[in-house]
């Protein structure tokens, strides 16, 4: 981190404090308030608090306020001066994330953050609005008053939000994503069924796919099988007029993981993996491509088909290993998530040693707070493998985990996993191993 940018850091801090005018004495007591209202009160007078305040504003040689305190400004900050939570760009909160940036903090740090005011937003009953800053909430009113005022720049702060809440799955209940995401699937709805601007809707069938997609996961994975395919259906007609078949794809993709686990059988979910991969291999994403071909792979294992599987997986791993430079999804699939795919595949129909060594590699490298629900799920997997090489009561020590995973989210997909898991385990249900994790089950999931 460079100088200049430590300077610019420390201006920015500096800039929200004058902002709501307040001075350095004003700023450590509402810092020590913020502290005792969180039951976490500073053991520091306010001078003491005052003098840390003015070093990271330094205007010669800032410093990165400490984590305590980071989380302490964090609070403060997150809400205006009429008490609203607000959380996305242009916020104050959002200008106090690029201040830590500038003055060196990670990355991983300012999601933490991030996804922890998230949670505070909707303990509160906040919802997507919070994650708007104040400028898009009326850009926003405007467009759903007016369609013709809809414009790029709005739409740009509305993919940013669902992207936003999007990377939330994971780190907050599906519920609370649902809540996170029911305004903004509200306004896409208006949105397309109004006059907007024509140069402007692909992006907003873009934007309303994407939107549609998130919240068609979250309603599966909180049981309302009806609401996830009515929004699924809007999601693929929304994407099939971005232009971009890639989109569509993903919406495939997603539609296939909850029809698998609500639908019997496996025709309904290989008709929809078929689409997407037709799809992927006609857009321009490698990356989503790479994806498609995994699905393909483990619907194919799944149904005993040994060559199909092994050559879906060969053409993920060619995919994912080609230039992916410019590719409008590149984050959206890793080697990590193949390593699971080639898991599931040898589970199926290879060797289940084969297939616990490629979920252990698969779940050591889904470490994000994005990836626990995958990470989860991977380690399900590779409880079950253990069962197959006659390991029971280690494969239930893995389990214990991936509950309190299943829990913490209310993921559908990692419920249901256990639920096979410790079904395959009955054989041993007379041993204490079997009896802790029954009693875990019931504590944690009900069941």
């Amino acid at each position: 981190m460079s100088a200049h940018d430590k300077l610019v850091g420390a201006a920015t801090l500096k800039r929200l404090r004058h902002a709501r005018g307040w001075s350095l004495a004003d700023l450590a007591r509402a810092i020590i308030d913020t502290a005792g209202n969180l039951g976490q009160p500073l053991d520091a007078s306010i001078a003491s608090v005052q003098r840390s305040v003015a070093r990271w504003e330094s205007s010669k040689a800032p410093i990165l306020p400490g984590d305590r305190y980071q989380l302490l400004l964090a609070h403060l900050y997150a809400r205006d001066t009429d008490g609203q939570v607000l959380l996305g760009a242009g916020s104050d909160f959002g200008e106090l994330l690029d201040a830590l940036a500038h003055l060196g903090e990670s990355e991983y740090r300012l999601d933490e953050l991030r996804t922890l005011l998230v949670r505070t937003a909707t303990d509160s009953g906040g919802g997507l609005l919070a994650l708007l800053g104040p400028s898009t909430q009326h850009a926003l009113s405007a467009a759903l008053a007016d369609p013709t005022r809809l414009d790029g720049g709005l739409l740009a702060d509305m993919r940013l939000a669902v992207g936003n809440v999007n990377r939330q799955v994971g780190s907050v209940p599906f519920v609370r994503v649902q809540l996170l995401l029911a305004p903004i699937v509200e306004s896409c709805r208006r949105l397309l069924g109004a006059a907007v601007p024509e140069p402007l809707l692909p992006d907003l069938q873009a934007v309303a796919a994407q939107a549609f997609t998130v919240a068609g996961r979250a309603a599966f994975e909180t049981r309302d099988d009806a609401a996830a395919r009515a929004l699924y259906a809007e999601a693929t007609t929304a994407a099939g007029g971005t232009g971009s078949s890639w989109r569509r794809a993903v919406v495939h993709m997603s539609h296939a993981l909850v029809t698998l686990y609500s639908t019997p059988g496996i025709e309904a979910a290989q008709q929809l993996v078929d689409a997407a991969v037709r799809d992927a291999r006609a857009g321009e994403s490698v990356t989503v491509r790479a994806r498609a071909h995994a699905l393909q792979a483990e619907i194919a294992a799944r149904a005993g088909a040994e060559r199909t599987a092994r050559a879906a997986l060969a053409l993920a791993w060619y995919d994912l290993d080609s230039d992916r430079d410019g590719d409008p999804a590149s984050t959206s699939f890793s080697a990590a998530h193949l390593r699971g795919f080639e898991g599931v595949t040898s589970l199926y129909v290879g060797d289940p040693a084969e297939a616990q060594d490629y979920f252990a590699q698969s779940a050591e490298a889904l470490q994000a707070p994005r990836e626990q629900v995958q990470r989860a799920i991977v380690a399900t997997d590779q409880a079950l493998a253990r069962i197959r090489l006659d390991e029971p009561e280690s494969a239930a020590e893995l389990l214990h985990g991936c509950i309190d995973a299943a829990s913490a989210t209310g993921g559908r997909v990692a419920s249901i996993r256990l639920r096979r898991a410790r079904s395959d385990l009955r054989p041993w249900r007379r041993e204490d191993w079997f009896a802790d994790l029954d009693d875990h089950l019931i504590e944690s999931l009900g069941a």
